[in-house]
Formats: structure tokens, C-alpha cells, sequence
């Protein structure tokens, strides 16, 4: 599905990046851990399409199509999903209306005319009911004065709303206590099928415990330095990164 090829990417002219190889299959959860300024969010945010991002070697395939030249939303139509570190605010903006928008765009891109009223009131109730989330949420104003936690959870809303082929989940356990984890959690793996994938980025073992990933990446100094299973989550829970520093590296 995802074949990244000695990807090298900076911002500002600073390389971050530094030749990253990476194929993810459908049907498949990665986990890429790492201590800060490894360059994991880069990675997503490369893969998203993010302009202040410049991708100055490899290739970046999805689906077999080159995605090198394909601006965000390109990206986005193609079925590639990132959701954020920090989320936006949206004032005057519901998370409904906003999930109306981004499903009949979505279907405009693909020469579909709007989802009828009825069908997306079906979807959205579904999709609600399986996140656990209120009806009132729905109706608030998109991200404004949300808790961590019903950000993280919205997010994980707008996943199940447009069925990605692909869901980059970035930091999505950053601030959520032991039952917003619990919940987001179940409705990823819910979310999960054999035809879509999912790149989990995060620093802690303990959404492993709960969304079991089938590979776990080790990025440090903008590099892959080591893949294995989820036990290589546990070790690093014990060891920390120094002993996978590039020039230590196994």
C-alpha cells in the first residue's frame, strides 16, 4: 500500500530526514516511536503532503502512484489520513457541519454528487454511537474549548467518518487520561479491516497495549535504526533510545 524509499526531507533548510525506508501492507498497524526531534512527525507530515516540508531525495509510493507532486488535499482525496499533534479550533464551525464538508468534498473529488441527508445522518449516529460520543459534542463548535481528550477523540470521529485507506495517527494518545485512551483506542481497532493501514507516532509503549501493532519502528536522528514486534516496544519502555543511536545500532 505505503513504500517509502530513502526518503530525505527538510524544513527551513535543515535536514530532518535523513533516508527513511519504510512499506506498510494493508491490513497492517506500524508504530514508529522515538525520542523528540527524531523526526517522526516530519515523517507524517511528509507522507500528508505538508508544504513547509520540502522532500529533497527518495520517492514516496501509495497505492502505485507516485505521490511526490500531489498537494495535501490530492493526498487526502487519494484516502491518506493524518490526523494532528494539535488540532485546530474552528469557531462557529460543528464538528457535524465540519464532517459534512469533508465527506461531500471528499465524494466531488471522486465525481459523486453530496451524501444524501438521511444517509449522512445514519453514518454520523454510527460512527458517534461506536466512538461513545454525545450528540451534544456533535454540535459544538470544532475542537473550541475541547478537552485533550475530545480532541484526540473527534479526530478518531473524523477517521471513522471518511474510511481511510491509510490513517497517520500522530501523538494521538498525547494528552489523554487512561479512559480517553481506552475509548480512542477501541475505535481504531474497530476502524481496523484488511483493506486499510495504520501508522501509529508515539513515545509511549502503553497505546501498544491497547492498539497491537503488527511492526513497531525506532526512529532517532532522522533515521529507521531498528524494527521489530511489539516486544521491541517493552524493551524500549525499559532501555530508552541511546543504546539505538545510529552509530550503535543493530
Amino acid at each position: 500500500m505505503l513504500k517509502i524509499k530513502d526518503l530525505h526531507a527538510t524544513i527551513e533548510d535543515k535536514e530532518i530526514l535523513k533516508g527513511i525506508n519504510l512499506e506498510i501492507n494493508a491490513g497492517e498497524v506500524h508504530a514508529i516511536m522515538g525520542p523528540n526531534g527524531s523526526g517522526k512527525s516530519t515523517l507524517s507530515s511528509v507522507i500528508a503532503g505538508k508544504e513547509e516540508f520540502e522532500m529533497t531525495q527518495g520517492e514516496i509510493v501509495f497505492e502505485g502512484e507516485d505521490l511526490t507532486e500531489l498537494d495535501p488535499e490530492e493526498r487526502a482525496h487519494r484516502g491518506i489520513f493524518l490526523s494532528f499533534q494539535y488540532p485546530v479550533e474552528i469557531p462557529g464551525v460543528s464538528v457535524t457541519n465540519f464532517m459534512k464538508a469533508s465527506i461531500n468534498a471528499h465524494r466531488k473529488s471522486q465525481g459523486q454528487d453530496d451524501m444524501p441527508a438521511n444517509e449522512m445522518l445514519k453514518l454520523i449516529r454510527e460512527k458517534s454511537e461506536l466512538l461513545e460520543i454525545d450528540r451534544k459534542f456533535l454540535s459544538r463548535s470544532l475542537n473550541q474549548g475541547f478537552s485533550g481528550g475530545e480532541k484526540k477523540r473527534n479526530e478518531i470521529f473524523q477517521m471513522a467518518m471518511l474510511n481511510p485507506k491509510l490513517a497517520i495517527l500522530d501523538e494521538t494518545d498525547s494528552g489523554l487520561d487512561i479512559d480517553a485512551l481506552k475509548v480512542v483506542a477501541k475505535g481504531v481497532n474497530k476502524l481496523r479491516s484488511a483493506d486499510n493501514a495504520v501508522l501509529l507516532i508515539t513515545h509511549y509503549q502503553r497505546l501498544l497495549d491497547y492498539i497491537i501493532p503488527d511492526v513497531v519502528h525506532v526512529m532517532v536522528d532522522g533515521q529507521i535504526v531498528k524494527s521489530g514486534g511489539k516486544e521491541l516496544a517493552h524493551e524500549l519502555e525499559e532501555r530508552g533510545y541511546d543504546w539505538l543511536r545510529p552509530e550503535n545500532a543493530i
